[in-house]
């Protein structure tokens, strides 16, 4: 929870996939940066480290090599590398792919220069590749998730002073699934459209004398806003931080004592009942207030729902990517077999189904 309100400093809520993207690394004495792919079988990309500039890679290869620019922008000794990617992660889906790239990329990097960097400061330099280097304008939740989040839990960010908080989160605990649906829809968040929902909002957060939107919390000052659609953007943003909020302090009692009267009753299955309706609130802000869905993720939240689904809602940054429902166990062929269906019937790529376990974040492997 908590859809493009990373970057207007408020609440944000992700949890770390299974699936993700392996970099194996290895130093080189002559200062290259030698990127290969194997899900792009062309030719390696060779760069030397100093000639490192915005602009000087583009595709695939812009974002590790970004990752390396950035660490030495930072002040950073990092060393050449040949570096081979391998991924299980679909692009452009809406799952953070790119910030998997990254991350695995500056982790490679630091351990083969010897360059220890705390976490948090490395998903800031993560961040400053994408939107420096490669041009995408995005916020921090991707490289967050990517690097802190923690096995079986989802993680509360602050986004205006990085304040964690990780909450238990284990729906399969409870008979509930955790699924992500990739309508096959691919999106490109250096597009002119999401850079333009940041400019709206900044003008918004400007007209309500705030130094970001994330530090709205009464929807009453919505009416300081004459336009209509920056109204909208900013209703969505304080809303949606919100969201990541109730969603999160309904998880956390799971780790509550009994003794502790104050916190909510333990997770069970209306509690995901309830998470699931703060998802499809989600959609339809995104949807209507944000205006960054898509036709499929539309109809793909619309479906999972009529199939018994507790709830659903698009992910990523919009204009294309994946969409993330709740659904009970005992209902999920019946969901997965009516959106397949859906498609068919419309004549759309079939989509793709999967499973969405709250794992470990970004670490070595050998």
């Amino acid at each position: 929870m908590g859809e493009h309100t990373d970057y207007n400093e408020g609440f944000v809520l992700p949890f770390a996939l299974a699936q993700g993207v392996t970099a194996t690394a290895k130093a080189r004495p002559d200062g290259l940066l030698v990127l290969r792919s194997k899900q792009v079988p062309d030719e390696p990309v060779t760069v030397a480290l100093e000639a490192l500039a915005p602009g000087a890679v583009t595709g695939w290869a812009a974002y590790p090599a970004g990752v390396a620019w950035a660490l030495r922008s930072s002040g950073l000794d990092v060393a050449g590398a040949s570096i081979d990617i391998d991924s299980d992660l679909p692009v452009g889906a809406g799952v953070s792919s790119s910030a998997a790239l990254e991350c695995s990329v500056a982790l490679a990097l630091c351990s083969l220069s010897g360059v220890s960097v705390d976490r948090p400061a490395l998903a800031a330099i993560a961040k400053r590749a994408e939107n420096e280097f490669v041009g995408a304008p995005t916020g921090i939740i991707d490289q967050s998730a990517a690097l802190l989040c923690r096995k079986g839990h989802a993680m509360l960010l602050d986004c205006a002073t990085r304040e964690i908080t990780h909450v238990p989160f284990h729906p399969g605990g409870v008979g509930v699934a955790a699924v992500v649906i990739d309508t096959r829809v691919t999106h490109a968040l250096v597009s002119g459209d999401y850079a333009m929902r940041r400019i709206e909002c900044e003008e918004a957060a400007r007209r309500l004398r705030v130094r970001a939107l994330g530090s709205v919390t009464d929807l009453g000052r919505l009416y300081e806003i004459d336009d209509p659609v920056l109204r909208r953007r900013a209703r969505h943003v304080i809303t949606d931080t919100e969201r990541a909020r109730a969603i999160a302090f309904a998880l956390a009692a799971e780790q509550a004592g009994e003794e502790e009267t104050a916190k909510p009753p333990r997770v069970d299955a209306e509690t995901y009942r309830h998470i699931g309706t703060l998802l499809t609130d989600a959609h339809v802000s995104l949807r209507d207030d944000f205006e960054v869905s898509w036709t499929e993720a539309d109809v793909t939240v619309d479906v999972a729902i009529a199939a018994g689904g507790y709830g659903a809602r698009m992910i990523g940054g919009g204009f294309g990517g994946s969409v993330l429902a709740l659904v009970p166990l005992d209902r999920l062929a019946q969901v997965r077999t009516a959106i397949t269906e859906t498609f068919a019937r419309r004549g759309w790529t079939p989509p793709e189904f999967l499973d969405a376990v709250p794992s470990a974040a970004a670490r070595q492997l050998a």
